[in-house]
């Protein structure tokens, strides 16, 4: 069968070739791959800069944003073929630690975990994939495509999970307000839960684009294409940072209404140092008793949650977010950044 591979460390190693079909060992799930999403994760990995190849092996599948239908199940297995269904990407420790003893992979504390299509194993950037039942999310069939959209939203559903958390910390806690830095695919999902869940939503982007106005305003939450430095007077209640661009996770530390709640969803390249003054800093943290976050990742609740978030929200907008389809033969053009671009996929279909 074909698949998509790299050989993690060296750039520009991607290449599509004749690979064995996947073992049992991968899981008593048998899955033909529909469509794949590619992300940052991904062109780090072709970049040579992230990934690791399975243990004794000097290439990795790639992929871990999965959506296809099932080709064979076990009876008791929770799915049945014809099922469309996603991958869960990160697999447990095996030690395990105590976060990834009760399921909360995401939060494993050794870093032992692996992780399909990055971290050790195969990902699902094949024609067909095995998988554990455990780890295999059963896909609405009414969202069709758009559930190659399942995995980014877990890590959105984890940072709402993880916000609402926090919040309740103060029983008087009802937040009104969300501002969201960064219009990508994680962005953009972070503003539809946003606004499912009735709240004021303002999103910041670097640039102006005709195409992220439209679906923002589909949402009724409002959009801005200039700087944080213009939003005079706004201080909302919970910041969801979704570029990782140094300057703007800088300027968002100390931005929200007091007890207000930054959660980092971007993620950084080390390198970059700017003036900031922590004493300024820490003094309205401390006395507005603000919260700074990161978070990355999902376990199974948040991909539950993925999923029912995106089953509740227009499948028209949804279809939206994805801009552009690449077959699989030419799937390293899916990760060469276009203008419009939001969510590409690379399509086995």
């Amino acid at each position: 069968m074909r698949a998509l591979t790299v050989a993690p460390g060296i750039a520009h190693s991607g290449r599509l070739e004749d690979v064995a079909d996947p073992p049992r060992s991968d899981g008593t799930v048998l899955v033909r791959t529909l469509a794949l999403g590619v992300c940052g994760t991904d062109r780090e990995i072709v970049a040579g800069r992230y990934g690791w190849a399975p243990p004794g092996e000097r290439r990795l599948v790639i992929g871990h944003e999965s959506l296809g239908t099932v080709q064979e199940a076990p009876a008791d297995g929770g799915v049945k073929a014809g099922d469309l269904v996603v991958g869960i990407v990160r697999r447990p420790d095996p030690v395990p630690c105590p976060a990834c003893a009760v399921g909360e992979w995401d939060m494993c504390r050794n870093g032992r975990y692996t992780e399909r299509g990055i971290k050790e194993r195969h990902g699902y950037g094949a024609e067909y994939f095995r998988i554990e039942h455990d780890f295999v999310i059963k896909v609405d069939p009414s969202l069709g495509i758009a559930g190659v959209l399942i995995e980014p939203t877990s890590v959105v559903a984890k940072a709402w999970d993880h916000a609402e958390r926090i919040g309740h910390r103060s029983r008087s806690w009802q937040p009104k307000t969300l501002l969201v830095t960064g219009a990508g695919p994680v962005g953009l999902l972070a503003v539809l839960m946003g606004a499912q869940r009735g709240l004021e939503v303002h999103v910041l982007d670097h640039n102006e684009s005709l195409t992220k106005r439209r679906l923002i305003s589909a949402l009724g939450a409002i959009y801005h294409a200039e700087g944080l430095e213009n939003l005079t007077g706004f201080k909302p209640d919970i910041l969801m940072e979704c570029t990782g661009a140094p300057g703007v996770v800088r300027d968002v530390l100390g931005h929200t209404a007091p007890g207000g709640i930054v959660c980092l969803v971007g993620v950084t390249a080390p390198g970059h140092d700017f003036d900031l003054d922590i004493g300024l800093l820490n003094r309205t943290m401390v006395l507005d008793n603000d919260t700074v976050f990161g978070t990355v990742n999902a376990n199974r609740s948040h991909y539950e949650m993925a999923g029912e978030a995106l089953q509740r929200a227009d499948k028209a907008w949804l279809n939206r977010l994805i801009t552009r389809r690449e077959p699989a033969a030419q799937w390293t053009k899916a990760l060469e950044r276009q203008p419009d671009d939001i969510k590409v996929i690379v399509d086995f279909s």
